[in-house]
């Protein structure tokens, strides 16, 4: 079915929701202690008051009571500052007589903490719906906004017990960018990633899934989605951009655009996630996958994931209390850094400059930009993986929000072990004004981004805009010019999404690049068609390759338009690419969301998305056009 994209909400009715604040400490019960429980004596260290260690011999209606009390705090808190993670430890979860219901909010972590996926098994089900914005709750339900969440290492026997007929009928996995569902063994019920419970119209934007295992998989309303290195029952539909690569039970893709699936047999470089688990003595450790080329299905179907084992003293565990020199200290020392739940104010880099360091981020941790600082930068060295960390604007432009590798003079990245950047998530405003010349810059060759959302917010709190002209404000005061900048060969992405730069949303200037879903929405507050110009050509493409590179791969990609300021503005092509043999595009796509109009997809090839056609995309099947 095709849906049309209305543009999201520019404010909710529950985002203003930032006072709120569930701790394990208010719930009465500790990081330690909720982790205690035989048959080990539990890990002493400390993960932060905003993350809860569940047991499988606490009572189920006591976890049920703190989950649902976390959700209902953080359901409406898109811009708040709370940040969360709910761990399980090895065991069973949920019965037959009395199945878990774990509903996820905004910024929150649900995660087991097995070496194995099978390690933790939840009875019942872990879902996201809708959020009904109009009419007391009840209209607009949509899940077009349903970012920041991620659900990772668990394996769930999808029981509806207790719920009504229609919630009975799958597990809703109803959600949006900045989402992730990876090392996750599904079976029992269906899997939707629609929630079509809920009036309409059901809208939704995602998405990411990698290294699961599940059963038949409804799309429904998902304008695109990438499945990556995983297996499924079946794929029930597509509506404008559904790419698979690796994936065991994958559709085929030889009739696109109808239906508009990419399919690539193998995935051309991985490396998974590093994931928090306990051993067999109840102490933490941290997993972390080795890469793999031309990979497919999951990476644990035959035993531990391949990779290394840190144990958590190699780390250090830090608090937004921790100053940065002192996180720069540590690394400096050798360790590694997981970041606790909370939002970090960064007035001065923090500086990754050893190779194989891990950065690891739990419960959706976020780095926010003071005083003009460049919040992460990672050297151009081998092995660095930065996993599940959120990079904020500040209100004083930073020149870039994270870089990686020197912009000038030798990296010493290698292809056998990259650097590698997984649910990595930019924010440019929302809660507040932000501003940045490039939210992410990447100098180094040999790079691999594994699933980002780089987002220059099209809505926010209260104030947003600084101005009484509403989003004609935003395009003077919320600025971000470049989303992602590629200068290094070599460069991979799986799930790269960006959107609404004023300039390109992604430039790639490296040679021999590849990126394996592309999604893109073109800003939609230029004030008219003369602030939308990159000199004399209208507008700035939403997918820029630079004109000397020679090999470029992109499959499956989808440039949007919605010009809500002026409908009369135009943007000459979705893409842009030097014609070279070696520059290769395969199923690209645009779309209008009803304002504005882009004229060709790429190189003045293909037809004008515009308001004549709304919601109806204009493919391509390959460029160069044989």
């Amino acid at each position: 079915m095709i849906r049309r994209h209305p543009g999201r909400l520019r404010r909710t009715a529950g985002s203003l929701a930032l006072g709120l604040v569930v701790t394990t400490a208010a719930a009465g019960l500790t990081s330690a202690t909720a982790a205690a429980g035989p048959p080990h004596r539990p890990d002493r260290t400390d993960l932060g008051p905003h993350v809860t260690v569940f047991h499988p011999g606490m009572p189920v209606d006591e976890i049920q009571a703190r989950l649902d009390a976390a959700y209902i705090r953080q359901v409406d808190n898109e811009m708040g500052r709370q940040r969360y993670a709910f761990l399980f430890r090895p065991g069973s979860y949920g019965t037959a007589d009395q199945p878990l219901h774990i509903r996820a909010g905004y910024y929150t972590e649900i995660s087991g903490l097995g070496a194995s996926p099978t390690d933790v098994v939840i009875n019942g089900k872990i879902e996201a719906y809708n959020r009904c914005l109009t009419d007391g709750g009840t209209g607009n339900c949509i899940a077009l906004v349903n970012f920041w969440r991620t659900l990772s290492n668990l394996s769930l026997r999808i029981d509806p017990t207790g719920q009504d007929e229609c919630r009975s009928t799958a597990n809703f996995w109803a959600v949006s960018q900045a989402v992730s569902m990876r090392r996750v063994d599904v079976s029992g019920g269906g899997l939707s990633l629609m929630d079509y419970c809920t009036a309409g119209p059901q809208y939704a934007s995602g998405g990411f899934i990698a290294d699961s295992r599940l059963p038949d998989v409804t799309n429904g309303s998902q304008q695109q989605w990438l499945t990556r290195n995983s297996e499924i029952g079946s794929w029930s539909n597509g509506v404008w951009n559904q790419v698979f690569a690796g994936v065991v039970g994958a559709p085929d893709d030889a009739a696109f655009p109808d239906p508009p699936y990419t399919t690539l047999d193998t995935t051309p470089l991985r490396r998974e996630k590093p994931y928090l688990f306990v051993d067999r003595r109840g102490a933490y450790q941290v997993r972390v996958p080795a890469v793999q080329r031309d990979s497919t299905g999951i990476s644990w179907g035959a035993g531990l994931t391949p990779g290394r084992t840190l144990p958590i003293r190699d780390f250090f565990v830090a608090t937004p209390a921790d100053p940065v020199h002192v996180i720069n200290s540590q690394l400096a020392r050798g360790r590694h850094l997981l970041l606790t739940p909370g939002v970090y104010d960064v007035a001065r880099s923090i500086k990754v400059r050893r190779p194989d360091t891990v950065v690891l981020g739990i419960g959706h941790a976020t780095l926010t930009a003071r005083d003009g600082a460049v919040p992460l930068e990672v050297a151009g060295v081998p092995g660095v993986v930065v996993a599940g960390v959120t990079i904020d604007a500040g209100e004083t432009e930073s020149p870039v929000l994270l870089r990686v590798g020197r912009e000038h003079g030798r990296n010493l990245s290698t292809p056998r072990n990259p650097v590698t950047l997984s649910d990595v998530y930019f924010r440019v405003g929302g809660p507040h004004i932000g501003r940045t010349d490039t939210a992410l810059q990447i100098n180094s060759d040999h790079v691999l981004i594994d699933h980002t959302w780089v987002w220059r917010a099209d809505h926010g709190v209260e104030g947003f805009t600084e101005g009484v002209n509403g989003d004609t404000d935003r395009w003077h005061t919320n600025t971000g010019r470049y989303g992602v900048v590629v200068n290094g060969d070599h460069v991979t992405a799986t799930g790269l999404f960006v959107e609404h730069f004023q300039r390109y949303n992604t430039v790639w200037n490296g040679d021999h690049g590849t990126t394996v879903l592309y999604q893109n929405e073109l800003p939609y507050d230029p004030p008219s068609q003369a602030d939308w110009m990159n000199g004399d050509t209208p507008g700035w493409a939403g997918y820029k390759v630079g004109d000397h590179v020679r090999h470029h791969q992109l499959y499956g990609g989808g440039v949007y338009v919605f010009n809500q300021n002026d409908p009369s503005i135009r943007t000459r092509n979705g893409f842009e690419v030097p014609h070279r043999p070696g520059v290769r595009l395969r199923h690209i796509m645009t779309v209008n969301l009803s304002a504005g109009a882009i004229d060709h997809v790429v190189n003045g090839i293909g037809e004008a998305a515009d308001t004549t056609r709304v919601g109806a995309p204009v493919y391509l099947v390959e460029y160069p056009v044989r």
